[in-house]
């Protein structure tokens, strides 16, 4: 069974245009074009950042979620830790990359996406 730091990292890649960059060292993001759209997480004990313009307000109700340093937690960027037990479903955790996806895409691409079952 792959862990859930892979699985999250095919399901972004698995978008039209995306492509894994490591801007920074030690940090994996998914990019849509030149924007980051995922900060993808190194291991299963990491973190995974989305941009979440819909869900934000939930997401950081649990303990496991926080709004992303350096500012960006107030343009709905969320940091979610994977080690912890509050940790949503795996199914959850692709559901707000596909969030982030459509907040940072062109429209042509977010519909593709939508189009294609498989990304």
């Amino acid at each position: 069974m792959p862990s859930i730091s892979d699985e999250l990292a095919r399901h972004s890649l698995a978008k039209p245009e995306a492509w894994e960059d490591r801007p920074w060292e030690g940090d994996r993001v998914a990019k849509v074009r030149k924007k980051i759209f995922v900060f993808l997480p190194s291991d299963d004990s990491g973190s995974v950042g989305v941009k979440l313009p819909h869900s934000a307000a939930y997401a950081v109700t649990l303990s496991c979620a926080t709004p992303m340093a350096y500012g960006l937690g107030k343009h709905g960027w969320v940091t979610i830790d994977l080690a912890d037990k509050s940790r949503p479903s795996d199914e959850l955790l692709r559901d707000w990359i596909d969030e982030s996806y459509a907040a940072i895409a062109p429209v042509t691409l977010v519909r593709r996406a939508e189009a294609d079952p498989k990304s």
